[in-house]
């Protein structure tokens, strides 16, 4: 990647009063304001970008945009998936924070009281809001009133009033993961396949050499739409006064990547062009490139500050261009916090900080492996190849990670290890920084607090969608949650007397968390295996007693499946179910390779629900999507 000396030059501070109404929408025919464009794609991370990788796709439009603006080095995503991740953007709050990190929503969820998405604001001041069109926000609909003035496919900047400044966004879904879908023959690519550097993860098959230089053609054919953008912008004479933003919406897309909390999934890149008539507003020279890190939920509040519109109380999120904001701070930020929950069917909780050279991930389900199945995923070739080459023994310690439980916490040097491969948790020499760094890490979760911790159809169940004032009333709650499951990270010896404690606990929760921590540590916590066998029986919470039949499954105590199917037949709850079917495919596919017969729950209530539930009963019945 390429450096540039730490910029230390500050930006203007903007003089234009907005004197802003929530109630009133402004006249626009004060000082004026400059027309802001999101150019955003899907699904690709920065290391597919020539700007950031010499083996990335060549995207000669994006390029231009760079030498007449700004590239940003370190920017993240905060989650590594379209529907969190769009819905941090919108909000300008950590998506865990607000029960809106499960991808995709099952209950909508609601911002905190008095904060409205961020255009809203735009069009109180003036604005006219546009987005083509893609939204998927985990919000209630109720959240969108007064957002845009349009979004849709025909939506476009060009339909506001004369003079009136815009805010525009215009979704490309060329690099979305779905084109990988298809098979592509050798003759028909563009990039040639022996030509792409593989990630030291991925096998070194056909397959993959041909997946990588798709990808990259679709970067191509992209940057070619984007070309015509912006081409469309100077034809209309506004490009002179348009801020543009190039940035895709997640990391990804090939095998590892989109959906994992990871640098691969989470990096994304960010171009800002800036227009002739505002470089006054960033006085810096056009082609520079900054260092500092920069999360989604920045860019909010980054936008509102570029139009002069107040910030308003309730966004995690700091601007990084504006009025006050100087490029010496902006190149002190160091850290980036990510998030990886539900995937459509497949469970996990996953967090991922990067703070300085270094990334952390904190894995509070370590034995949920990264390859646990996921139907919409295993739709591309290159993940199903990955996943047989795995049981036929053909990958090296790297490539098979993917596919074996994980460690409660890792850490990795990204300026030599970019692709996070070799794990320093366990290495003296860098205990002062894991330290750091985990420390860091349980403080912004208790700190949220993070819904995560509470699982999805409890939330479904009691906070009516409203997570803010559910995390708020339930925050000594959740830091409790956390303190039971950063046990993990400590002796089994020290924290077995207080995990003894903590599986009898009055709390279905801490019973629920402390199970977990016991399969986090296997076969070591197999003094509790009499303990949590009477919890699989008898508890009177139904996920308390799903974890606990889970723990002797995968301590290799007792066959966990007449637990499992009992508990399925009394649930009538398809939440409930699917996160107890995430636990009987985790004991089919992993370690203890149980096969399990669903055709006896067929009366079940949850059976035949859509959605979630279907891909998991399709999946152990070993039946297909109809459309596939």
């Amino acid at each position: 990647m390429r450096r540039q000396q730490t910029l230390v030059l500050s930006i203007g501070v903007l003089v234009v009063g907005l004197g802003m109404c929530a109630a009133t929408t402004l006249a626009f025919d004060a000082a004026p304001r400059p027309n802001i464009v999101w150019l955003t794609t899907e699904d690709n991370a920065a290391c597919w970008y020539r700007l950031y990788n010499p083996a990335g796709a060549p995207m000669p439009n994006v390029e231009r945009l760079a030498k007449e603006g700004i590239v940003f080095n370190n920017v993240y995503s905060c989650s590594p998936v379209c529907s969190p991740a769009r819905s941090t953007v919108i909000s300008g709050c950590h998506a865990p924070r607000l029960g809106a990190q499960w991808h995709r929503k099952i209950l909508p969820a609601k911002l905190p009281p008095g904060l409205h998405m961020f255009p809203w604001y735009l069009r109180q001041a003036g604005y006219y809001t546009t987005n083509n069109s893609k939204e998927d926000y985990n919000f209630a609909p109720s959240e969108k009133i007064d957002v845009w003035d349009e979004s849709s496919p025909r939506a476009s900047y060009r339909h506001r009033r004369p003079g009136q400044p815009f805010f525009h966004v215009q979704n490309f879904g060329g690099t979305h993961e779905s084109q990988l879908f298809p098979n592509k023959d050798n003759s028909e690519l563009e990039t040639d396949p022996n030509s792409v550097v593989l990630f030291p993860y991925h096998p070194d098959t056909p397959l993959f050499r041909n997946k990588y230089a798709h990808y990259l053609d679709l970067h191509r054919e992209v940057d070619r739409q984007i070309g015509d953008f912006i081409r469309q912008l100077e034809k209309d004479g506004v490009i002179d006064d348009t801020f543009v933003f190039q940035f895709g919406d997640n990391g990804g897309v090939l095998p590892g990547s989109k959906g994992y909390a990871r640098e691969d999934g989470l990096h994304v890149a960010l171009i800002v062009y800036v227009p002739k008539n505002w470089q006054h507003w960033v006085p810096v020279p056009r082609g520079s490139r900054v260092d500092g890190v920069i999360q989604f939920v920045d860019l909010a509040p980054t936008v509102l500050n570029l139009t002069g519109v107040p910030i308003p109380e309730g966004m995690d999120g700091k601007p990084f261009l504006g009025p006050g904001v100087t490029f010496a701070e902006l190149n002190q930020r160091n850290q980036a916090f990510g998030y990886a929950d539900r995937f459509d069917e497949k469970y996990d909780l996953v967090r991922f900080l990067r703070k300085g050279k270094y990334t952390y991930w904190r894995n509070y389900q370590p034995f949920n492996f990264d390859g646990l199945y996921n139907e919409y995923r295993y739709k591309q070739a290159a993940y199903r190849e990955w996943w047989d080459l795995y049981r036929k023994g053909q990958l090296n310690e790297v490539q098979k990670t993917f596919f074996e439980p994980k460690l409660p916490e890792c850490l990795f040097d990204i300026e030599k290890d970019p692709h996070e491969t070799v794990n320093l948790a366990n290495d003296p020499q860098y205990a002062q920084v894991l330290a750091d760094l985990r420390r860091t890490m349980h403080d912004w979760v208790t700190g949220l607090p993070d819904l995560g911790f509470i699982p999805e159809p409890i939330f479904v169940r009691e906070s009516q969608g409203d997570g803010y004032s559910y995390g708020q009333r339930n925050k000594q709650r959740i830091a409790r949650l956390v303190e039971i499951a950063d046990w993990q990270l400590r002796p089994f010896a020290e924290v077995a007397p207080m995990l003894e404690r903590a599986l009898q606990a009055d709390d279905p929760l801490q019973r629920y968390w402390a199970v977990i921590t016991c399969s986090a540590f296997g076969k070591e916590a197999r003094a509790f295996a009499a303990t949590i066998r009477r919890m699989a029986v008898s508890d009177p919470d139904r996920l308390v007693r799903a974890r606990a039949a889970e723990f002797l499954g995968l301590a290799g105590e007792e066959d966990p499946r007449p637990f499992l199917k009992d508990i399925l037949k009394q649930t009538e709850d398809p939440v409930e179910a699917n996160l107890i079917l995430n636990t009987v495919v985790l004991l089919k596919d992993g370690p203890p390779r149980l096969e399990f017969d669903l055709t006896p729950l067929r009366s079940a209530v949850w059976f035949n629900a859509p959605g979630e539930v279907a891909r998991r009963v399709r999946y152990m019945m070993g039946e297909r999507e109809e459309n596939e």
